[in-house]
């Protein structure tokens, strides 16, 4: 198991309860990198943006992948008591919110798309947006809520799954790179920073990095980019947002924790620093939280306290890869661009799964994630 974020310790976690014996590689420490700094949202609608510049064509091909989201928020409400830990997981709806009638038209398309996948979300006007969500601007015309959707601790998923995995004996090798894989005749030999390792099977859990490892074995993941994208976290104030909102004017997150900072995102670009580190971008950072205020004006007076930056990995169709590589057998893949966080404990099982043969516990097709290379 090559990955120390979400995907590959909920897959380690996963496929040690199944009784396999599981190595897993993280050339830094777990959870250091996307899984550890995205702001936490469990998603479920089609997100906005790419519904509006790449059009009804590409929500087509996404639209399969709202099930493998609510399926997976669907697993969010047992993971506290299945890992023996509080994730902050809290589940009170999405709401994405128009300004003005002809981007409410817009939603009313988007939901079409949902509501054919089985997601429920509800239309709302004017009148019902503001009985909702009083917080709002009150120029909000409208929007649509979604039930399943919520949030839940970044800082904290990963790490309980890595320690669960721990106790049913999986072996951690933290600050290992993997430097080189070869396919031998009974699975597949790593020279990794601590020596060489052998594995009958592998999985590449390794987010942005994921086509890197892939290419030591000459599998091209097509598509597969890193994004620098950044966030912003506020003071503690008194419950204000229950809701995860989202706007269709401009790129927007925001929520609430369960300690009263609100998380404003919404993956805005940070800049890259002269050695490919994610930095802070100000412009950005003024133009998030100008659209924040815009919509939930009460922020005005509420003070920042950090900012941050961080590279994500995604794709320009946004559809995962889950699955064995035809022409490399044992080698598998576990990436889910953009809303990795969400579909973590998901994609997680389901490649747990077919790394042991086993027919994935899911109620759906899944021929659309295959790998193809």
């Amino acid at each position: 198991m090559i990955g120390g974020g979400l995907a590959g310790c909920a897959t380690a976690y996963y496929l040690a309860a199944d009784g396999v014996s599981v190595t897993l590689l993280e050339r830094s420490d777990l959870n250091t990198l996307a899984s550890g700094s995205n702001a936490g949202s469990l998603h479920a609608q089609i997100p906005h943006d790419p519904f509006i510049t790449k059009g009804e064509g590409w929500a087509h091909v996404f639209s399969p992948t709202i099930g493998l989201l609510s399926r997976s928020i669907a697993m969010w409400r047992e993971l506290p008591a299945l890992l023996g830990m509080d994730l902050e997981v809290s589940l009170r709806g999405g709401l994405l919110v128009a300004p003005n009638e002809a981007q409410l038209r817009d939603i009313e398309r988007k939901v079409a798309f949902e509501r054919e996948q089985g997601l429920t979300v509800e239309l709302l006007d004017r009148t019902a947006l503001r009985e909702r969500a009083p917080y709002l601007a009150d120029h909000m015309v409208g929007g649509a809520f979604c039930p399943d959707e919520g949030k839940a601790s970044p800082f904290l998923a990963a790490p309980a799954y890595a320690a669960a995995a721990e106790r049913l004996g999986v072996r951690i090798l933290r600050h290992t790179e993997v430097q080189g894989i070869t396919r031998e005749s009974d699975g597949f030999a790593l020279a990794t920073s601590a020596g060489m390792l052998r594995a009958p099977r592998l999985v590449d859990a390794a987010g942005v990095e994921a086509g890197r490892i892939a290419a030591m074995l000459g599998i091209e993941l097509a598509d597969v980019q890193g994004f620098p994208i950044q966030a912003s976290a506020t003071e503690q104030v008194a419950p204000l947002v229950p809701h995860l909102v989202y706007f269709t004017g401009e790129k927007l997150t925001l929520k609430q924790n369960n300690a009263g900072t609100l998380l404003i995102g919404g993956g805005w670009a940070a800049r890259l620093g002269r050695h490919g580190n994610p930095i802070v971008d100000p412009d950005s950072l003024a133009r998030n939280l100008a659209v924040a205020v815009s919509v939930v004006p009460a922020l005005a007076k509420i003070r920042i306290v950090r900012t941050w930056a961080a590279i994500v990995s995604g794709t320009d169709d946004w559809k995962p890869i889950l699955g064995e590589i035809p022409r490399m057998p044992g080698f598998f893949v576990n990436f889910f661009p953009w809303m990795g966080f969400t579909a973590g404990p998901l994609a997680a099982r389901i490649v747990a799964s077919m790394v042991q043969g086993r027919e994935p516990p899911v109620d759906m097709d899944l021929g659309p994630f295959l790998p193809k290379a």
